[in-house]
């Protein structure tokens, strides 16, 4: 049994990720502490520290939180591209980045990305953009890992669950059950691969 850090284990993507680590010790965080074991937010690095630190041992880190701004490209301000890049990218990248000082050996990382890099959608730029570099980064980060450390990106269409919110933006889009996703984030955790692109696709 590992020790699993799942960052915002109360959104639907959390949820998802749940189901395939239900053999596991999960340790829960996310921006609020009262639904969660700790409070963090991955656009700080005194938070994400913090988070690490006060964990202790842990031997794997799931991440399905990431805040995006949707917005048609010749509207969307720097403050926009900024707030998405901030958490979506580089968030994600400091997970990476400081998780790897307090991680355990052969430990892993699992991030999130999304769909919209290969087929986008109206209004999704920064999505799109922060998604495709968040993959390129888990297959190159990969081969300069240390203590034999995997990192791995899930990169899913959208949630059933989720259909009711998302569907209107997402014509003809075929979603997927959070099970089936679940099972990708079980395949990061509990396989040995490293700088994969896992893809959840109808």
């Amino acid at each position: 049994m590992k020790t699993i850090i799942l960052i915002g284990a109360n959104g639907k993507m959390g949820q998802a990720a749940l189901t395939g680590l239900g053999k596991h010790k999960v340790i829960t965080a996310g921006r609020s502490a009262d639904s969660c074991d700790y409070q963090v937010d991955i656009t700080s690095e005194e938070s994400l520290r913090k988070l690490f630190k006060d964990v202790g041992h842990f031997d794997a880190v799931v991440n399905t939180v990431g805040v995006c701004e949707y917005a048609n490209f010749t509207e969307m301000t720097e403050k926009q591209w900024m707030s998405t890049i901030l958490s979506k990218m580089m968030g994600q990248i400091n997970i990476v980045r400081i998780g790897q000082e307090y991680i355990a050996d052969n430990g892993s990382f699992t991030l999130i990305t999304g769909i919209l890099n290969v087929k986008p959608i109206p209004f999704a730029i920064a999505d799109s953009t922060t998604s495709g570099a968040i993959d390129t980064f888990v297959k190159c980060v990969a081969f300069e890992m240390p203590r034999g450390i995997r990192v791995n990106s899930i990169n899913p269409t959208v949630l059933e669950e989720a259909w009711d919110v998302y569907g209107e933006m997402m014509p003809g889009f075929q979603p997927v059950p959070g099970k089936l996703v679940g099972k990708a984030f079980e395949r990061s955790v509990d396989g040995f691969i490293t700088g994969q692109v896992i893809f959840v696709d109808a």
